[in-house]
């Protein structure tokens, strides 16, 4: 999971893209890079840290130009600490492109074998972005066969490089002295949208990015289609995939993005407040709501559910945890230690709501465990007679190969494992969990009317983590094995990695000469 945005305009853009990245910072704290054009040349700046940390003045100076485009990151396939990983990547040939990712790749290993072999290409580092980049390079240099870049020719490329990719990709890229290319996978896992100002067009991962920035939401891409901006700004659109449906992540609207987002038409808040309702459901079933005191969120995602199933119970909502906003999401630091360590360092309790009662908290999911068994505990220290946890989402038994950090069998608490082992794992007194259908019908609830203007028709989710079912229909146990090989390198604190071979930061290239 990462966060992109693209912008042409007919102003200065650096400012609107660090603004814009702010905005996504939620979706990845590990690093951030931007890149501009002025006349053909690119200028790029992109570094480890959260956006704030990685832009100072001199390097937004550094940054000139009316079209651009940047990355928020957090790592799922290659090194995590290796800071030339960081996104945008460049490949000079042809034209001179920059290409920034959402997702993950999961053919990238045979993809990055083909480019060396058949399309003498050659991949430097780890990241399936960069193999990315190379195909999508190779099929435009087929495409223009040496002659002038059309739009025509870009969405042939796009087409092919349908074709050969698979996986999870929303993809933004600048194609040196010709415009913007933004698209997405065939199934649109991952979410892509456009907007307008008066100055500019917007392309970026949620809608809350264009509305924060004063753009006029218009639409979401749909699966498979690609968008052509030139430099011009006329914008040019084509779909590009051989059989598309939309097939959007629900962890998406569970967990990831903000709730005041849309993604494909579906309002993100409301989607979680219907999860909430469907929950209810659930812990009436499990806990007679007459031995529930308080139900108690824990920040922040799962607030919308959790004042949804306190008010349909008839229960006291309490806010029972303080949240720190400086320590980074535990559940996209790499790291178990990390993560673990920093659960107490995030979160810390209102001991007044907890003392002598019996508490229902509510999150959003259960992934590892390792956040829920620390939280259950607070509670009993602060002085809970009983802790009952419901998790929005169902349990997440299976690896998730389209971008989210959960590849690992073994690291899911609830894989190969019941309810009640689970229970007894993280300490609670109960626990009840969201039903897989269930959580489907809450979020297709919060879609839009058939035929909306704003996205394509449904035709299912993403569900993979929690129902074993992958969309793109290539994954396969041994599949699953291999990819777990390529995985973030989210273990290793080794040194900074020394290598210059992608476009340098302008900056630091004029410092270390």
């Amino acid at each position: 999971m990462c966060g992109i945005v693209g912008v042409v305009s007919n102003a200065p853009v650096n400012q609107l893209i660090y603004d814009a990245l702010l905005l996504l910072q939620h979706r990845g704290q590990d690093a951030a890079g931007i890149v501009t054009q002025q006349e053909r040349k690119f200028f790029m700046h992109k570094a480890k840290g959260m956006v704030r940390d990685v832009f100072r003045t001199r390097d937004m100076r550094g940054l000139p130009g009316t079209c651009g485009l940047g990355q928020v990151r957090y790592p799922t396939a290659g090194n995590a600490f290796s800071e030339e990983e960081a996104q945008p990547f460049y490949v000079n040939a042809p034209f001179g492109i920059v290409l920034v990712h959402n997702g993950n790749l999961t053919n990238a290993k045979a993809l990055k074998t083909e480019l060396f072999v058949t399309d003498h290409r050659h991949i430097n580092t780890e990241s399936d972005s960069e193999v990315l980049l190379n195909v999508l390079a190779h099929e435009l240099e087929k495409s223009t066969r040496g002659l002038t870049l059309k739009p025509e020719d870009v969405f042939t490329a796009v087409r092919n490089v349908h074709r050969r990719v698979k996986g999870s990709y929303a993809v933004v890229a600048l194609i040196a002295g010709h415009g913007l290319l933004a698209f997405r996978d065939p199934f649109g896992i991952r979410p892509l949208c456009i907007g307008r100002s008066s100055e500019s067009i917007m392309v970026a991962s949620e809608s809350v990015t264009l509305e924060g920035t004063s753009h006029q939401f218009e639409r979401n891409l749909l699966p498979g289609e690609a968008v052509f901006v030139d430099l011009q700004g006329r914008l040019h659109a084509q779909q590009c995939a051989d059989h598309p449906a939309l097939k959007p992540c629900i962890f998406e609207f569970v967990y990831l993005a903000r709730p005041d987002s849309s993604l494909d038409g579906i309002s993100v808040y409301q989607a979680r407040l219907n999860l909430g309702e469907s929950l209810a459901k659930r812990v009436v079933s499990t806990v007679p709501p007459s031995e529930i005191d308080v139900v108690i969120p824990i920040p922040e995602s799962s607030r919308p559910s959790a004042t949804q199933l306190a008010h349909l119970l008839g229960i006291p909502y309490r806010e029972g945890f303080v949240k720190n906003r400086y320590v980074g999401r535990t559940f996209i630091m790499p790291g178990q230690a990390v993560r673990k360590k920093s659960v107490r360092q995030k979160l810390n309790v209102i001991a007044s709501e907890f003392v002598g009662r019996n508490v229902l908290l509510v999150d959003d999911s259960i992934v590892r465990g390792t956040t829920s068994k620390e939280i259950v505990q607070m509670a009993r220290d602060a002085g809970a007679r009983k802790v009952y946890l419901a998790s929005a989402a169902p349990p997440v038994r299976f690896p998730n190969v389209y971008g989210i950090d959960m590849p690992t069998p073994d690291e899911l608490v609830a894989h190969d494992r019941t309810v009640d082992e689970v229970r007894d794992i993280i300490g609670c007194d109960a626990l009840i969990y969201q039903d897989v259908d269930a959580m489907k019908r809450a979020v297709e609830k919060a879609a839009p009317p058939a035929g909306s203007a704003i996205a394509g028709p449904l035709a299912g989710f993403d569900a993979s983590c929690f129902d074993g079912i992958y969309v793109t229909g290539d994954i396969t146990s041994e599949e699953i094995a291999r990819l777990n090989e390529s995985r973030v390198c989210s273990d290793d604190h080794g040194g900074e990695d020394t290598s210059r071979l992608s476009l340098p930061n302008s900056k630091r290239s004029a410092q270390e000469a």
